[in-house]
């Protein structure tokens, strides 16, 4: 009997042994904290890719270029060299496109609250057990984002997610066009325009929907039968100015496109409260490349119809985009938003005044007047901290703005494809900080040019 005992107390210490073992070989718990195992290999190569300095002026990327088995640095503009570490004296300023890279800073000083690893095997089906394309918690995220900030009404709105919010904009035209009509509704903006809205109609060649340019042309026709679609964008995009519908009337719908309707691009004076509202990540977090869009919608009708246009369109959205966006949404909303905003906020009212006073002495060149604002977020008086600079060649033999500008290293993006004179030009503020150093650089050397005044910035 004792023998019995002796022996069934052995067995179970050698199975409590092995079994803790195998809890350890296998990185269950070590001190009270998961170990990695899995994840170790992807997460190492992560840091290691995204240690690499270049020189201040660069990154390097897991997607990018690998020479001799180490990554190559991707320079930014005026700057080159295996590290980034050359000046270019002689680079043109590019200030054409609106990638948002002056908030790529914030994402750096926040890189473990906002970096995501995922498996293989994440969510590889076409939709999420509840049979929706959408996640709730990104859904959920949102509602709560425009709460916070003050931008917009959710309530009793629904939900449509985009590639971003270009998708999105054609899904409206189509979900508040007319079906099968044998007079086409009108697609008009107010100029200047962004010009996506005009491309975009042309392009698909609906018989539903044309674009028809000038929405001030048709005040005097909108209370008629005719059927408009008007595009409001507010902030503007490029003159960065707050707007509101031109035309009003029973067969008018507006798309109203929030894309820059944050406090880091504009006071917000309350929340928007429209039919159709369409946001973006890429001028609220940056992630451009991310394409992630969102609409808010008031009638059931257009929803479905604009969900059925995204479903048919690309079958939802990546599943990884929606994943990233909501880690993404988490950490804009650390500190109520403010530790997000306040940082874009500064960083482009400084780049606008220091811009401005450039030209200040000027008479050659220059920009639009932006007055300051009351924030319902910030519940202060706001200066101007807009995204693009609408730079307007002022002399009579300067009235191709753009080629003046080029002429002397600085490429923008032509007035006329606004629908706007071509004596005006975009200057885009919204690029790194070696690209907005370029760009005042050449400013100030135009000025200084005019009548040998002296450098204001």
């Amino acid at each position: 009997m004792a023998k019995t005992q002796i022996s069934t107390y052995f067995v179970c210490l050698a199975s409590s042994l092995i079994l803790n073992v195998l809890l350890l070989r296998n990185n269950v718990y070590l001190g009270g904290k998961r170990e990695l195992s899995w994840s170790r290999r992807a997460a190492e190569e992560a840091e290691a890719v995204a240690q690499i300095s270049c020189s201040g002026h660069g990154r390097t990327y897991l997607d990018g270029l690998v020479v001799d088995g180490s990554p190559v640095c991707e320079c930014n503009s005026c700057f080159g060299g295996p590290d980034c570490s050359q000046s270019l004296p002689d680079c043109v300023a590019d200030v054409d496109g609106g990638d948002p890279l002056f908030l790529e800073p914030f994402w750096m000083q926040r890189a473990a609250s906002s970096a995501m690893l995922v498996a293989g095997w994440h969510r590889m089906g076409y939709e999420f057990p509840n049979r929706s394309l959408i996640s709730q918690l990104l859904e959920d995220q949102i509602r709560k984002l425009h709460a916070t900030v003050g931008n917009a009404v959710t309530q009793g709105r629904f939900i449509v997610f985009g590639a971003g919010s270009t998708q999105l904009l054609n899904a409206a035209v189509h979900a508040l066009s007319r079906d099968n009509s044998s007079d086409p509704s009108k697609v008009v903006a107010s100029l200047p325009f962004y010009p996506v809205y005009q491309l975009q109609t042309d392009f698909f060649r609906s018989l539903d929907f044309q674009f028809q340019g000038e929405a001030a042309l048709w005040k005097n026709k909108s209370d008629s039968a005719l059927n408009f679609i008007e595009f409001v964008t507010s902030p503007n995009n490029p003159d960065g100015q707050l707007r509101k519908a031109v035309l009003q009337g029973p067969h008018v719908k507006v798309i109203h496109d929030y894309a820059y309707f944050w406090p880091h691009f504009t006071p917000i004076p309350a929340p928007a409260d429209e039919d159709l509202m369409i946001f973006s990540l890429s001028k609220l977090t940056g992630h451009a490349g991310t394409r992630f869009g969102w609409a808010l919608i008031k009638d059931e009708a257009v929803y479905q119809k604009m969900l059925t246009y995204v479903t048919l369109n690309t079958l939802g959205i990546s599943k990884d985009t929606q994943l990233r966006a909501l880690q993404l949404l988490k950490v804009a909303l650390e500190g109520r938003g403010r530790q997000l905003f306040d940082f874009g906020y500064t960083t482009m009212k400084e780049r606008w005044e220091r811009l401005r006073n450039a030209l200040l002495m000027s008479k050659r060149f220059s920009i639009q007047e932006i007055p300051p604002r009351y924030c319902t977020f910030y519940k202060a008086i706001k200066d101007p901290s807009p995204a693009y600079a609408w730079l307007k060649c002022e002399r009579e033999d300067n009235k191709e703005c753009y080629t003046v500008l080029k002429d002397t290293g600085i490429i923008g993006r032509e007035g006329s494809r606004f629908g706007a004179e071509s004596s005006y030009v975009r200057l885009s503020l919204l690029k790194s900080q070696d690209d907005f150093d370029a760009l005042l650089d050449r400013i100030n050397k135009l000025v200084t040019k005019e009548d040998g005044s002296k450098s204001v910035i």
